[in-house]
């Protein structure tokens, strides 16, 4: 295939990723995203890659579910949450903020890069829902039920052995009940990425508006806790929703062994061995891991592409075209070899190219769709 005309053809989509970590110091000039940095995602990688979008997100991980835990999580969702605050107001006139479908759609005309907000894991609200409209005014615009652990609202995909979780999905609890009914009202999406099965069906059951799951693979192409089966995708595009598939490695395919065993052996030693701990890691940190990382990936046979681009095509038969989109979950562990950050991100559109979708298709893939559930769920507030 000609370069030029799969190149035109991306350059005319609106291309949004709906996850989007950032990483400590994100938005100081420890790491300052408006130059190319070490991380995957910045505003100029964006830009080299085609990437129009994205969700960046408030992350929290799971800790115990008590007074202590709760204020603990509170600060590191305010701590995320400012530094991409602190992004759109360094940058407006490369990165405009949307909190709706028509914003995204006026800040991609105006020629700036967009950003959304999610809330990964709720956890930091509490034992309380009331914090769902603050959060929902800040410009969150879909929120996560759970992390790895079980929390206060239900049951994750993947429990937490450290935090002493059983082995078991008990659904819902009445807090996540009040919770679906909270982010409705708010006009925030649910998301089922992270949420284990039982639980996520009844937040589906119970949610009057469509939910998505903002970063999620096939379970029938890669069998993962964290990726959905078909029962699920069906039921998330029969109410109206939209199941993003994910590049992360470890969800998409089988990881080298050896390169595995390597990454764990960097994680021990440099004490990054959790989603907390990496929470907490300082910059210079991150920066000595990044740089180990890629060299263990360089020597090992490493999952690709087409792989990811497999689910796609799974979960667009399972459930329709209308019904799938694409994330890449950059600096929270996601990449494959061939699009492992948002300057690769035409690499994305030219393999489903090859594989025979239409222009059209990829528009709904690549944003059409997620912004069609965010307007449904907004039109349904209240």
């Amino acid at each position: 295939m000609l370069e030029d005309k799969p190149r035109a053809i991306h350059d005319r989509l609106l291309t949004i990723d709906t996850h989007i970590d950032t990483g400590a110091g994100f938005a100081t000039p420890a790491l300052d995203p408006g130059g190319f940095t070490r991380a995957q995602v910045d505003l100029p990688s964006m830009r080299a890659g085609g990437l129009d979008a994205g969700f960046f997100i408030v992350y929290t991980g799971q800790g115990p579910l008590n007074k202590a835990g709760y204020a603990e999580a509170r600060q590191a969702a305010e701590d995320k949450y400012r530094g991409i605050e602190r992004m759109l107001r360094g940058y407006p006139e490369r990165i405009g903020m949307a909190r709706t479908a028509a914003d995204v759609r006026a800040v991609a005309t105006s020629g700036r890069l967009v950003g959304l907000i999610g809330m990964e894991n709720a956890y930091p609200l509490g034992e309380s829902v009331e914090g769902v409209q603050m959060w929902a005014d800040r410009g969150v615009r879909y929120i996560s039920f759970t992390h790895f652990g079980h929390n206060q609202f239900g049951a994750s995909s993947n429990p937490s052995t450290a935090n002493g979780d059983q082995n078991h999905d008990a659904g819902l609890s009445e807090l996540g009940r009040a919770l679906v009914r909270a982010c409705n009202d708010a006009g925030v999406m649910i998301d089922l990425s992270h949420v284990g099965r039982r639980t996520g069906l009844e937040a589906l059951e119970q949610s009057r508006a469509p939910v998505i799951a903002s970063h999620s693979g096939a379970k029938a192409v890669y069998d993962n806790p964290r990726n959905l089966d078909d029962a699920q995708l069906q039921a998330i595009a029969g109410a109206g929703g939209v199941a993003q598939m994910v590049a992360f490695r470890s969800y998409v395919g089988d990881v080298d062994p050896a390169a595995g065993r390597a990454l764990m052996a960097l994680r021990t030693r440099l004490g990054l061995n959790s989603g907390a701990a990496f929470q907490k890691a300082s910059p210079s940190l991150l920066a000595e891991y990044a740089v180990e990382r890629t060299q263990i990936r360089a020597e090992h046979p490493d999952v690709t592409l087409a792989q990811f681009v497999d689910h796609v095509d799974h979960a667009v038969k399972v459930v329709g075209i209308d019904h799938v989109g694409l994330a890449g979950d950059f600096d929270g562990g996601g990449g494959v070899q061939g699009w492992d950050g948002a300057d690769e991100t035409f690499n994305v559109t030219r393999e489903l190219l090859t594989r025979g979708y239409k222009e059209a298709d990829l528009a709904k893939l690549w944003g059409e769709n997620i912004l069609r559930v965010m307007d449904t769920v907004q039109s349904m507030a209240g």
